[in-house]
């Protein structure tokens, strides 16, 4: 892997072959080795989202607009970005990611150094305190390219990592960290990928200096499991068992988001 051909790329280009080229690779756990957890919580949320089938049947106004962008990112314009975006800022919100010092963003650039050039990655979705960003949201937006969101997500992950490290060393006067897990998801639709990305201060200086680290990286990810897994994509969040068991994944997400 190490002969892989490395090169500048922004991180909407990046494949899985930079993940090969930078000796990563993606191991998938069940939600009790995942979440850390013999089970799943409860979710924090508006009773009205665990209950109503549709937007209509709510009384509170909040849990009508979370079941809207719920619909509306289901749908997939031809030819545009979906809303799925909308739906991830309002969810994560709603769930208590976003508490008071924390907000979210759309599109926020991040600067990127890679093979000694400077370059860029987009967040879809991110979270920040004050200083740092805790959270990355990548869209699956193969419905309009061939992009795939899981490499596009690892990169995001090891520029954000670097930038909260230029940030601790050149504002608050603070040594850098010479490691951190970076919480992801990823989404097709309303049906998430949860992901823990262990960064380190190796693979940021290898992907700056365009080298294969010898120290592999291992990216953990956990897919929910619901009970017509063969329908994931199409039914999302939409039916309510499957509701349940998602949200009660995001609840449990919350602790690595930090």
């Amino acid at each position: 892997m190490s002969q892989l051909i490395r090169s500048a790329k922004s991180g909407s280009d990046w494949t899985m072959n930079e993940l090969a080229a930078y000796n990563i690779r993606v191991v998938y756990q069940d939600a009790t080795t995942f979440f850390e957890r013999p089970d799943l919580p409860q979710p924090s949320i508006i009773p009205e989202v665990l209950t109503a089938t549709d937007p209509d049947d709510t009384t509170d106004d909040s849990a009508y607009e979370l079941l809207r962008y719920m619909d509306l990112a289901m749908s997939l314009p031809p030819a545009e970005e979906s809303a799925v975006d909308d739906f991830a800022v309002v969810l994560l919100r709603a769930l208590g990611y976003t508490r008071r010092g924390r907000v979210s963003r759309t599109r926020k650039d991040i600067p990127l150094l890679i093979c000694g050039e400077n370059r860029h990655v987009k967040t879809d979705v991110c979270i920040i305190d004050d200083n740092e960003i805790l959270l990355l949201v990548q869209e699956d937006k193969r419905h309009l390219d061939n992009s795939d969101p899981q490499p596009q997500l690892i990169v995001e992950a090891i520029a954000a990592f670097a930038a909260n490290n230029q940030v601790r060393q050149q504002t608050l006067a603070q040594p850098p960290l010479p490691s951190k897990i970076m919480s992801g998801i990823t989404m097709k639709g309303t049906a998430p990928t949860f992901y823990k990305i262990f960064i380190t201060t190796e693979l940021v200086a290898s992907v700056a200096g365009g080298v294969y680290p010898a120290t592999p990286t291992i990216v953990y990810a956990h897919i929910p499991t619901i009970p017509r897994p063969n329908r994931r994509w199409s039914e999302g969040m939409k039916p309510l068992d499957n509701r349940g068991i998602i949200l009660s994944c995001y609840e449990a997400f919350k602790r690595f988001v930090n």
